[in-house]
């Protein structure tokens, strides 16, 4: 991938000056989804697949910017001086916000660039190709300009580009383990304090299988900031009730069980059940994996995925599909959507010994029960954003 897009620049930008490559990861969430925002536990590990740029600095204020991906799109140049939303931005919004969230906060930007990005993220799938692109921009902007940016300064800037600019009222989890991935370990990260702590992932006999339903899920279509929004109104409920609590993460399944009727709607009361329950699951996860007890673990990602289903309402008949066709397998711990939801990919943990009849027979029942070929991919657990 590095080589396609060193020579895509030249071919567009030419070849002089000094060009330097750059790559971000993309992100799988083991465990713990929609508790990010709620401020409970996630359990994520960055890939090896990811989205790389080529990169040249100008001396003047334009930004010229061209991806692999989106081809058609040609060129499209911005000014350092008028990086307002428009309509149609397309794929470029991301670069943008990630640029204006820069700016934002460490002040005025020089030098403008010429970047051709591309990626192997498969994009609108749930691995976040968004915030791999948002990050990888930072570390960019960070690197070239030699700016005083730490790695958690980094993840911010990113969320904040994703928020205020793009208009997806996300978490921290993507950008922070984008930022700070490290290879063959997964993060268990407290995101109402940003405290973390690496997990090594020793599988000796099962793989984690990603399982693409091809179902592309576009977040700012989605009903991803009204979760947000239920979980606020349901938070609000409980404090002006008296509960000492700062977050749906706060709570205990066992606080939630003894007020959960002070919430009259049953579609909020829905929504914070999941937001607790799912990040007690990813605590008790961590542990499992911890003791090598991948039995306990499997359960937990069928536990987290009904209630995705269920409480959460995030799936949908593609993702629940391909569960049920995974969990129908010989060999397998466990099975879940990844992600936001709404489409996009879920994961599998399997048997080595397993995997070949897996992928065979996921891949024909999903076919035979929807309008989607599934794709399968099996990861490696890669480090942060660098310089190549």
């Amino acid at each position: 991938m590095r080589e396609i897009i060193e020579e895509k620049f030249k071919e567009i930008f030419g070849t002089e000056g000094r060009i330097k490559i750059y790559f971000a990861p993309g992100r799988v969430n083991l465990i713990g989804e929609h508790t990010d925002y709620n401020g409970g536990h996630v359990f994520p590990c960055s890939l090896t697949l990811g989205t790389y740029a080529a990169v040249r600095k100008r001396e003047d204020r334009n930004v010229n910017l061209y991806s692999t991906n989106f081809e058609k799109t040609g060129i499209v140049t911005i000014s350092l001086d008028n990086l307002k939303t428009t309509e149609n931005e397309g794929w470029t919004k991301y670069v943008k916000g990630a640029i204006w969230a820069v700016m934002d906060q460490v002040g005025d930007i020089e030098h403008g660039f010429d970047i051709v990005y591309g990626g192997n993220i498969p994009i609108g799938t749930g691995l976040s190709s968004s915030a791999s692109l948002e990050v990888l921009t930072v570390y960019i902007i960070k690197d070239m300009l030699k700016l005083k940016i730490d790695l958690t300064q980094m993840a911010l800037m990113a969320q904040k580009a994703e928020i205020e600019y793009v208009g997806i009222n996300c978490g921290i989890m993507d950008q922070f383990i984008i930022s700070r991935g490290k290879e063959n370990t997964a993060m268990f990260l407290d995101t109402a304090t940003l405290e973390y702590e690496y997990v090594p992932i020793n599988l000796e006999k099962a793989r984690i299988v990603i399982l693409n339903t091809r179902k592309k899920r576009v977040l700012e279509d989605s009903k991803y900031n009204v979760r947000r929004a239920e979980c606020e109104k349901a938070l609000d409920i409980f404090k002006k009730n008296g509960i000492q609590i700062n977050t749906l993460g706060d709570m205990t399944k066992e606080q939630f069980e003894e007020n959960k009727e002070l919430i009259e709607d049953e579609i909020i009361r829905k929504r914070a059940k999941h937001a607790v329950y799912e990040n007690q699951r990813t605590i008790e996860a961590v542990a499992a994996l911890k003791e090598n007890n991948l039995e306990k673990f499997g359960e937990l990602m069928c536990e987290s995925h009904k209630s995705l289903k269920e409480d959460y309402e995030v799936t949908g008949y593609e993702l629940d599909t391909i569960v049920d066709a995974a969990m129908q397998q010989e060999g397998v711990y466990g099975a879940r959507m990844t992600g936001a939801g709404f489409g996009g990919c879920a994961i599998a943990l399997v048997k080595k010994s397993k995997i070949d009849a897996f992928i065979q027979n996921v891949k024909k029942i999903y076919k035979e029960n929807s309008e989607y070929y599934a794709d399968v991919y099996m990861v490696e657990i890669g480090n942060g954003p660098q310089v190549l």
